[in-house]
């Protein structure tokens, strides 16, 4: 099982959620349904959010009764509250995830609350959750950089992540938001975080902005960390850190990881075809 890696495929989320021309329903349903058949184990498949603030998301309950779903793949939903955990429920999410700031600067902006309030949000989010058998994913960002706080340092990131493992988060996804960090930072970051926490409830969440995902994506796997998060044709970024849009392609990871002899159970070809349709969403 070691040389197996878990990629969580955020292209349907991630991917699309800041996209101003809204993308037909019909589409990111077959979307879904192609990664799926690439033998992706794992589908952020949409959020449940405010359709004020996130528009391109407003049809996640449509999105999730569209798509032909498989056993073998798990099917999740951000939802930021208790409102949105009950519509991911009803919608038939298989797992939600709950997403916090390792930086006060990205908090305030992102969800305009502190770190510490934004945990007390969480808190009926993953109680809920719980209570029903979900299992819930914590997102961190910026954690190695803040576009408005700068560095961001590693202590801070292993408080934010303690926490949520203390709710009940089964896994914490370490968010690179503004595609600023380096095999360095990441180094240092895993280093410490590995003082506290297993590297098995850990993911590493690049953006390649500045073109060193997959060099810090080498660095996590040196740590023992197995699971990593990529957008399908590199989709995706953040609306609240300004030119740092590109998560890392799924091709360009399950390639490097292929090529590393590590397996994936992703069809390479398939997931080709689909970086190429999801690619034409956004261009036309």
């Amino acid at each position: 099982m070691n040389n197996h890696v878990k990629i969580f495929e955020v292209g349907p989320r991630d991917g699309l959620q800041n996209e101003k021309r809204l993308i037909k329903t019909a589409d990111k349903i077959k979307l879904v349904d192609m990664l799926t058949d690439c033998g992706c184990s794992h589908i952020e498949t949409s959020s449940f959010v405010s359709p004020k603030w996130v528009p391109q998301m407003a049809d996640a309950a449509e999105v999730f009764a569209g798509i032909s779903k498989r056993t073998s793949t798990v099917y999740s939903a951000l939802t930021p509250n208790l409102r949105g955990f009950e519509a991911a429920a009803a919608a038939g999410a298989d797992e939600v995830a709950v997403f916090g700031s390792a930086s006060e600067g990205f908090s305030q902006k992102n969800i305009n609350c502190s770190i510490d309030e934004s945990i007390s949000r969480f808190t009926d989010v993953v109680e809920a959750a719980l209570s029903k058998k979900y299992n819930v994913r914590g997102y961190v960002s910026c954690v190695t950089d803040c576009p408005y706080d700068g560095p961001t340092h590693p202590d801070k990131v292993v408080q934010v992540a303690l926490k949520l493992l203390e709710l009940g988060c089964y896994e914490i996804s370490l968010g690179d938001t503004i595609g600023a960090a380096t095999p360095e930072t990441t180094d240092l970051l895993i280093s410490a975080m590995l003082n506290y926490m297993s590297p098995d409830v850990l993911a590493g969440h690049f953006h390649d902005t500045s073109g060193r995902a997959l060099e810090n994506i080498g660095v996590c796997l040196e740590h023992g960390i197995r699971t990593f998060d990529s957008s399908v044709g590199g989709l995706g970024g953040c609306p609240y850190a300004g030119g740092a849009t590109g998560n890392v392609d799924t091709v360009a990871v399950v390639t490097m990881l292929e090529d590393l002899q590590f397996e994936t159970g992703i069809d390479l070809g398939k997931l080709k075809k689909t970086a190429e349709f999801a690619k034409s969403l956004i261009e036309g």
